[in-house]
Protein backbone atom coordinates (compact mmCIF):
# COMPACT_ATOMS: atom_id res chain seq x y z
CA UNK A 1 0.00 0.00 0.00
CA UNK A 2 0.99 3.63 -0.45
CA UNK A 3 -0.07 6.28 2.04
CA UNK A 4 1.79 9.57 1.99
CA UNK A 5 1.65 11.08 5.50
CA UNK A 6 -0.86 13.82 4.66
CA UNK A 7 -3.35 11.13 3.54
CA UNK A 8 -3.42 9.33 6.90
CA UNK A 9 -7.02 10.55 7.64
CA UNK A 10 -8.17 8.83 4.46
CA UNK A 11 -6.67 5.55 5.60
CA UNK A 12 -8.61 5.84 8.85
CA UNK A 13 -11.90 6.36 7.03
CA UNK A 14 -11.07 3.49 4.66
CA UNK A 15 -10.33 1.09 7.53
CA UNK A 16 -13.40 2.18 9.48
CA UNK A 17 -15.69 1.33 6.56
CA UNK A 18 -14.17 -2.14 6.33
CA UNK A 19 -14.46 -2.69 10.07
CA UNK A 20 -18.10 -1.58 10.05
CA UNK A 21 -18.97 -4.08 7.32
CA UNK A 22 -19.80 -1.39 4.77
CA UNK A 23 -17.32 -2.98 2.39
CA UNK A 24 -16.53 -6.56 1.39
CA UNK A 25 -13.46 -5.81 -0.70
CA UNK A 26 -12.37 -2.35 -1.78
CA UNK A 27 -9.57 -0.27 -3.27
CA UNK A 28 -9.13 3.51 -3.45
CA UNK A 29 -6.29 5.14 -5.35
CA UNK A 30 -5.04 8.68 -5.97
CA UNK A 31 -2.47 9.31 -8.71
CA UNK A 32 -0.83 12.72 -9.08
CA UNK A 33 1.52 13.66 -11.90
CA UNK A 34 2.13 10.03 -12.79
CA UNK A 35 2.76 8.68 -9.30
CA UNK A 36 0.41 6.98 -6.87
CA UNK A 37 0.32 9.07 -3.68
CA UNK A 38 -2.43 7.01 -2.04
CA UNK A 39 -3.27 3.39 -2.80
CA UNK A 40 -5.38 1.48 -0.27
CA UNK A 41 -6.91 -1.96 -0.55
CA UNK A 42 -8.44 -4.46 1.81
CA UNK A 43 -11.18 -6.93 2.63
CA UNK A 44 -12.15 -10.02 0.67
CA UNK A 45 -12.45 -10.78 -3.02
CA UNK A 46 -15.06 -13.50 -2.41
CA UNK A 47 -18.32 -13.58 -0.50
CA UNK A 48 -17.11 -16.46 1.70
CA UNK A 49 -14.22 -14.36 2.98
CA UNK A 50 -11.51 -16.83 1.98
CA UNK A 51 -9.69 -14.81 -0.69
CA UNK A 52 -8.06 -11.46 0.08
CA UNK A 53 -8.85 -8.39 -2.01
CA UNK A 54 -5.30 -7.39 -2.91
CA UNK A 55 -3.36 -5.24 -5.36
CA UNK A 56 -3.91 -7.74 -8.20
CA UNK A 57 -7.68 -8.11 -7.73
CA UNK A 58 -9.76 -7.11 -10.74
CA UNK A 59 -13.24 -5.70 -10.18
CA UNK A 60 -16.18 -5.42 -12.59
CA UNK A 61 -16.73 -1.67 -12.94
CA UNK A 62 -19.89 -1.64 -15.10
CA UNK A 63 -20.55 1.88 -16.46
CA UNK A 64 -17.11 3.17 -15.54
CA UNK A 65 -16.32 1.32 -18.79
CA UNK A 66 -17.93 4.27 -20.58
CA UNK A 67 -14.99 6.44 -19.52
CA UNK A 68 -12.67 4.07 -21.36
CA UNK A 69 -14.89 4.15 -24.43
CA UNK A 70 -15.03 7.95 -24.34
CA UNK A 71 -11.24 8.18 -24.23
CA UNK A 72 -10.90 5.76 -27.14
CA UNK A 73 -13.33 7.86 -29.17
CA UNK A 74 -11.44 11.01 -28.18
CA UNK A 75 -8.26 9.49 -29.59
CA UNK A 76 -9.92 9.01 -32.98
CA UNK A 77 -11.09 12.62 -32.95
CA UNK A 78 -7.67 13.84 -31.84
CA UNK A 79 -6.02 11.92 -34.68
CA UNK A 80 -8.40 13.41 -37.24
CA UNK A 81 -10.04 10.07 -38.02
CA UNK A 82 -13.46 11.43 -37.07
CA UNK A 83 -15.02 14.70 -35.94
CA UNK A 84 -17.42 15.03 -33.05
CA UNK A 85 -19.78 17.11 -35.18
CA UNK A 86 -20.02 14.65 -38.07
CA UNK A 87 -23.05 12.41 -38.29
CA UNK A 88 -23.08 8.85 -37.06
CA UNK A 89 -24.58 7.87 -40.41
CA UNK A 90 -21.51 9.21 -42.23
CA UNK A 91 -19.60 6.17 -40.97
CA UNK A 92 -22.58 3.87 -40.30
CA UNK A 93 -25.04 4.47 -43.17
CA UNK A 94 -27.71 2.08 -41.88
CA UNK A 95 -28.03 4.25 -38.78
CA UNK A 96 -29.81 6.96 -40.78
CA UNK A 97 -33.08 4.95 -40.71
CA UNK A 98 -36.12 6.19 -38.80
CA UNK A 99 -35.10 9.83 -38.82
CA UNK A 100 -31.62 9.44 -37.30
CA UNK A 101 -29.60 10.76 -40.22
CA UNK A 102 -28.66 14.02 -38.52
CA UNK A 103 -27.59 12.60 -35.15
CA UNK A 104 -23.96 13.56 -34.59
CA UNK A 105 -21.23 11.61 -32.88
CA UNK A 106 -21.10 14.14 -30.04
CA UNK A 107 -24.86 13.75 -29.51
CA UNK A 108 -24.50 9.98 -29.46
CA UNK A 109 -21.64 10.17 -26.93
CA UNK A 110 -23.56 12.57 -24.67
CA UNK A 111 -26.70 10.40 -24.49
CA UNK A 112 -28.81 12.62 -26.75
CA UNK A 113 -29.63 10.06 -29.48
CA UNK A 114 -32.90 8.84 -27.96
CA UNK A 115 -31.87 5.16 -27.96
CA UNK A 116 -31.54 4.24 -24.26
CA UNK A 117 -32.78 0.68 -24.63
CA UNK A 118 -35.49 -1.48 -26.16
CA UNK A 119 -39.12 -1.55 -25.08
CA UNK A 120 -40.06 -4.40 -27.41
CA UNK A 121 -39.38 -7.86 -25.90
CA UNK A 122 -36.09 -9.62 -26.60
CA UNK A 123 -33.96 -12.19 -24.86
CA UNK A 124 -31.32 -10.94 -22.39
CA UNK A 125 -28.86 -13.18 -24.23
CA UNK A 126 -29.42 -11.14 -27.42
CA UNK A 127 -26.98 -8.57 -26.03
CA UNK A 128 -24.16 -11.01 -26.72
CA UNK A 129 -24.92 -10.81 -30.48
CA UNK A 130 -23.12 -7.63 -31.49
CA UNK A 131 -24.45 -7.40 -35.04
CA UNK A 132 -28.01 -8.08 -33.89
CA UNK A 133 -27.98 -5.26 -31.33
CA UNK A 134 -26.37 -2.85 -33.79
CA UNK A 135 -29.00 -3.66 -36.41
CA UNK A 136 -31.77 -3.06 -33.87
CA UNK A 137 -30.26 0.30 -32.94
CA UNK A 138 -29.82 1.27 -36.59
CA UNK A 139 -33.50 0.55 -37.29
CA UNK A 140 -34.87 2.08 -34.07
CA UNK A 141 -36.93 5.26 -33.91
CA UNK A 142 -35.60 7.66 -31.25
CA UNK A 143 -37.65 7.88 -28.06
CA UNK A 144 -37.33 11.70 -28.00
CA UNK A 145 -36.17 14.27 -30.57
CA UNK A 146 -32.39 13.78 -30.75
CA UNK A 147 -30.40 16.73 -29.51
CA UNK A 148 -33.16 18.11 -27.27
CA UNK A 149 -32.29 16.26 -24.05
CA UNK A 150 -29.96 13.66 -22.60
CA UNK A 151 -31.26 10.30 -21.46
CA UNK A 152 -28.68 7.90 -20.12
CA UNK A 153 -27.94 5.05 -22.55
CA UNK A 154 -27.03 2.49 -19.89
CA UNK A 155 -26.07 -0.44 -22.15
CA UNK A 156 -26.75 0.76 -25.70
CA UNK A 157 -24.02 3.39 -25.41
CA UNK A 158 -21.35 0.73 -25.79
CA UNK A 159 -22.79 -0.63 -29.01
CA UNK A 160 -23.29 2.81 -30.52
CA UNK A 161 -19.80 4.04 -29.67
CA UNK A 162 -18.22 0.64 -30.30
CA UNK A 163 -19.73 0.26 -33.76
CA UNK A 164 -18.67 3.75 -34.83
CA UNK A 165 -15.18 3.04 -33.48
CA UNK A 166 -14.99 -0.32 -35.29
CA UNK A 167 -16.08 1.18 -38.60
CA UNK A 168 -13.53 3.99 -38.37
CA UNK A 169 -10.58 2.19 -36.78
CA UNK A 170 -11.12 -1.41 -37.87
CA UNK A 171 -10.60 -2.82 -34.36
CA UNK A 172 -12.95 -3.42 -31.49
CA UNK A 173 -12.67 -1.11 -28.51
CA UNK A 174 -11.43 -3.96 -26.36
CA UNK A 175 -8.59 -4.68 -28.77
CA UNK A 176 -7.67 -1.01 -29.13
CA UNK A 177 -7.69 -0.52 -25.36
CA UNK A 178 -5.05 -3.25 -24.99
CA UNK A 179 -3.00 -2.19 -28.02
CA UNK A 180 -2.94 1.55 -27.42
CA UNK A 181 -3.49 2.23 -23.71
CA UNK A 182 -3.48 -0.67 -21.26
CA UNK A 183 -0.56 -2.54 -22.85
CA UNK A 184 1.81 0.39 -23.40
CA UNK A 185 1.09 1.90 -19.97
CA UNK A 186 1.00 -1.42 -18.12
CA UNK A 187 -2.52 -0.85 -16.77
CA UNK A 188 -5.05 -3.42 -15.60
CA UNK A 189 -7.93 -2.28 -17.81
CA UNK A 190 -10.06 -4.64 -19.88
CA UNK A 191 -13.13 -4.51 -22.11
CA UNK A 192 -13.58 -8.21 -22.70
CA UNK A 193 -11.62 -10.19 -20.13
CA UNK A 194 -9.18 -12.93 -21.23
CA UNK A 195 -9.81 -16.28 -19.56
CA UNK A 196 -6.32 -16.20 -18.05
CA UNK A 197 -7.42 -13.30 -15.82
CA UNK A 198 -10.51 -14.99 -14.34
CA UNK A 199 -8.82 -16.03 -11.10
CA UNK A 200 -8.14 -12.38 -10.28
CA UNK A 201 -11.77 -11.24 -10.49
CA UNK A 202 -13.65 -10.33 -7.32
CA UNK A 203 -17.06 -11.85 -6.63
CA UNK A 204 -19.88 -9.34 -6.39
CA UNK A 205 -22.35 -8.93 -3.56
CA UNK A 206 -25.46 -7.43 -5.13
CA UNK A 207 -27.24 -4.43 -3.59
CA UNK A 208 -30.10 -5.10 -1.23
CA UNK A 209 -32.28 -2.26 -2.49
CA UNK A 210 -33.49 -1.04 -5.88
CA UNK A 211 -32.17 2.26 -7.27
CA UNK A 212 -34.37 5.32 -6.91
CA UNK A 213 -35.08 6.72 -10.35
CA UNK A 214 -37.35 9.48 -9.15
CA UNK A 215 -39.84 9.22 -11.98
CA UNK A 216 -41.11 6.70 -14.47
CA UNK A 217 -41.14 7.06 -18.25
CA UNK A 218 -40.41 4.97 -21.30
CA UNK A 219 -36.69 5.89 -21.45
CA UNK A 220 -36.22 4.73 -17.83
CA UNK A 221 -38.08 1.50 -18.56
CA UNK A 222 -36.04 0.84 -21.69
CA UNK A 223 -32.72 1.58 -20.00
CA UNK A 224 -33.24 -0.28 -16.75
CA UNK A 225 -36.62 -1.82 -16.01
CA UNK A 226 -37.39 -4.54 -18.54
CA UNK A 227 -36.42 -8.17 -18.09
CA UNK A 228 -34.04 -7.75 -21.04
CA UNK A 229 -32.58 -4.35 -20.08
CA UNK A 230 -29.16 -5.86 -19.38
CA UNK A 231 -27.18 -8.78 -20.80
CA UNK A 232 -27.73 -12.20 -19.27
CA UNK A 233 -28.74 -15.77 -19.77
CA UNK A 234 -25.42 -17.23 -20.88
CA UNK A 235 -23.37 -17.34 -17.71
CA UNK A 236 -20.51 -15.44 -16.17
CA UNK A 237 -17.84 -16.66 -18.58
CA UNK A 238 -19.71 -15.37 -21.62
CA UNK A 239 -20.29 -12.04 -19.89
CA UNK A 240 -16.61 -11.62 -19.13
CA UNK A 241 -15.42 -12.53 -22.64
CA UNK A 242 -17.91 -10.24 -24.40
CA UNK A 243 -16.83 -6.74 -25.35
CA UNK A 244 -19.56 -4.37 -24.17
CA UNK A 245 -17.88 -0.95 -23.93
CA UNK A 246 -20.68 0.47 -21.79
CA UNK A 247 -20.93 -2.14 -19.09
CA UNK A 248 -18.49 -5.00 -18.67
CA UNK A 249 -15.08 -3.47 -18.07
CA UNK A 250 -12.79 -5.03 -15.47
CA UNK A 251 -10.11 -2.94 -13.80
CA UNK A 252 -8.07 -2.09 -10.76
CA UNK A 253 -8.40 1.27 -9.06
CA UNK A 254 -4.72 1.92 -9.83
CA UNK A 255 -5.30 1.31 -13.54
CA UNK A 256 -8.27 3.67 -13.65
CA UNK A 257 -6.66 6.38 -11.52
CA UNK A 258 -3.47 6.29 -13.58
CA UNK A 259 -5.39 6.73 -16.83
CA UNK A 260 -7.47 9.56 -15.37
CA UNK A 261 -4.29 11.24 -14.13
CA UNK A 262 -3.02 11.19 -17.71
CA UNK A 263 -6.22 12.91 -18.83
CA UNK A 264 -6.00 15.42 -15.97
CA UNK A 265 -2.46 16.39 -16.97
CA UNK A 266 -2.98 17.21 -20.62
CA UNK A 267 -3.17 13.77 -22.21
CA UNK A 268 0.36 12.49 -21.77
CA UNK A 269 0.72 11.41 -25.38
CA UNK A 270 -2.55 9.49 -25.41
CA UNK A 271 -4.34 12.72 -26.26
CA UNK A 272 -3.15 16.20 -27.07
CA UNK A 273 -4.18 19.00 -24.71
CA UNK A 274 -6.65 20.04 -27.39
CA UNK A 275 -7.99 16.48 -27.49
CA UNK A 276 -8.49 16.51 -23.73
CA UNK A 277 -10.31 19.84 -23.99
CA UNK A 278 -12.60 18.45 -26.70
CA UNK A 279 -13.30 15.31 -24.66
CA UNK A 280 -14.13 17.38 -21.57
CA UNK A 281 -16.19 20.19 -23.12
CA UNK A 282 -19.88 20.41 -22.24
CA UNK A 283 -22.13 18.99 -24.99
CA UNK A 284 -25.49 19.27 -23.20
CA UNK A 285 -26.72 20.19 -19.73
CA UNK A 286 -30.11 19.64 -18.15
CA UNK A 287 -32.37 17.19 -16.37
CA UNK A 288 -31.51 13.75 -17.69
CA UNK A 289 -34.53 11.74 -18.88
CA UNK A 290 -33.23 8.50 -17.33
CA UNK A 291 -31.00 9.37 -14.37
CA UNK A 292 -32.70 11.58 -11.73
CA UNK A 293 -29.97 14.23 -11.93
CA UNK A 294 -29.28 17.56 -13.61
CA UNK A 295 -26.19 16.57 -15.61
CA UNK A 296 -23.63 18.37 -17.73
CA UNK A 297 -22.42 15.79 -20.24
CA UNK A 298 -19.08 16.01 -22.00
CA UNK A 299 -18.25 13.67 -24.91
CA UNK A 300 -18.97 10.53 -22.88
CA UNK A 301 -17.91 11.74 -19.43
CA UNK A 302 -19.92 13.43 -16.68
CA UNK A 303 -18.79 16.95 -15.82
CA UNK A 304 -18.67 17.60 -12.10
CA UNK A 305 -19.87 21.19 -12.55
CA UNK A 306 -23.31 21.29 -10.93
CA UNK A 307 -23.20 17.66 -9.81
CA UNK A 308 -20.52 18.15 -7.15
CA UNK A 309 -20.29 14.39 -6.55
CA UNK A 310 -16.61 14.04 -7.46
CA UNK A 311 -14.85 16.47 -5.15
CA UNK A 312 -14.76 20.27 -5.38
CA UNK A 313 -13.23 20.62 -8.85
CA UNK A 314 -15.64 22.23 -11.28
CA UNK A 315 -13.46 21.22 -14.24
CA UNK A 316 -13.35 17.59 -13.09
CA UNK A 317 -14.72 14.92 -15.44
CA UNK A 318 -15.76 11.54 -14.15
CA UNK A 319 -17.92 8.47 -14.49
CA UNK A 320 -19.65 6.10 -12.09
CA UNK A 321 -20.69 2.49 -12.46
CA UNK A 322 -23.52 0.33 -11.13
CA UNK A 323 -22.91 -0.49 -7.49
CA UNK A 324 -20.53 2.34 -6.66
CA UNK A 325 -17.30 2.24 -8.67
CA UNK A 326 -16.09 5.57 -10.03
CA UNK A 327 -13.12 7.38 -11.51
CA UNK A 328 -12.34 11.06 -11.97
CA UNK A 329 -9.82 13.36 -13.63
CA UNK A 330 -9.21 16.75 -12.00
CA UNK A 331 -7.17 19.07 -14.25
CA UNK A 332 -7.14 21.89 -11.68
CA UNK A 333 -5.16 19.76 -9.22
CA UNK A 334 -3.50 17.46 -11.77
CA UNK A 335 -4.75 14.16 -10.39
CA UNK A 336 -6.81 11.06 -11.03
CA UNK A 337 -8.79 9.08 -8.46
CA UNK A 338 -10.63 5.78 -8.58
CA UNK A 339 -12.74 3.70 -6.22
CA UNK A 340 -13.69 0.08 -6.86
CA UNK A 341 -15.43 -2.42 -4.62
CA UNK A 342 -17.35 -5.70 -4.73
CA UNK A 343 -20.16 -4.95 -2.25
CA UNK A 344 -22.54 -2.98 -4.41
CA UNK A 345 -24.84 -0.20 -3.27
CA UNK A 346 -28.10 0.93 -4.86
CA UNK A 347 -26.83 4.43 -5.66
CA UNK A 348 -27.04 5.25 -9.36
CA UNK A 349 -24.11 7.67 -9.09
CA UNK A 350 -22.39 9.31 -6.13
CA UNK A 351 -21.98 6.27 -3.87
CA UNK A 352 -21.71 7.54 -0.28
CA UNK A 353 -18.66 5.36 0.49
CA UNK A 354 -16.76 6.70 -2.50
CA UNK A 355 -17.75 10.29 -1.74
CA UNK A 356 -16.43 10.00 1.83
CA UNK A 357 -13.05 8.87 0.55
CA UNK A 358 -12.92 11.41 -2.26
CA UNK A 359 -13.89 14.28 0.03
CA UNK A 360 -11.39 13.13 2.66
CA UNK A 361 -8.61 12.92 0.08
CA UNK A 362 -9.32 16.44 -1.15
CA UNK A 363 -9.34 17.72 2.42
CA UNK A 364 -5.80 16.34 2.79
CA UNK A 365 -4.39 18.05 -0.29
Amino acid sequence: MIVQPHFEPVRQIFNAALAAGEELGVRFTVVQDGAATLDLWGGHADRAGTRPFDERTLTPVFSVTKALAAILMARLADQGQLAYDQTVASVWPEFAAAGKGEITIEQMLSHQAGLPGFLEPMEPSDWFEWDLICSKLAAMTPMWPPGTASGYHAVTYGYLAGEVFRRVDGRTMGRALQDDIAGPLGLDLFIGLPEREDARVADLQRPNAFPKFGRMNDPVKAAFLTRWASPGGRGCAVWRRAEIPSANGHATALGLATLMDVIANGGGGLLSPEGVAALSRERIVGDDLVLPFHISWAAGLMRNAGLNLYGPGQATVAHSGWGGACCLADPERGLGMAYVMNRQSSDLIGDARARRLIDAAYACL
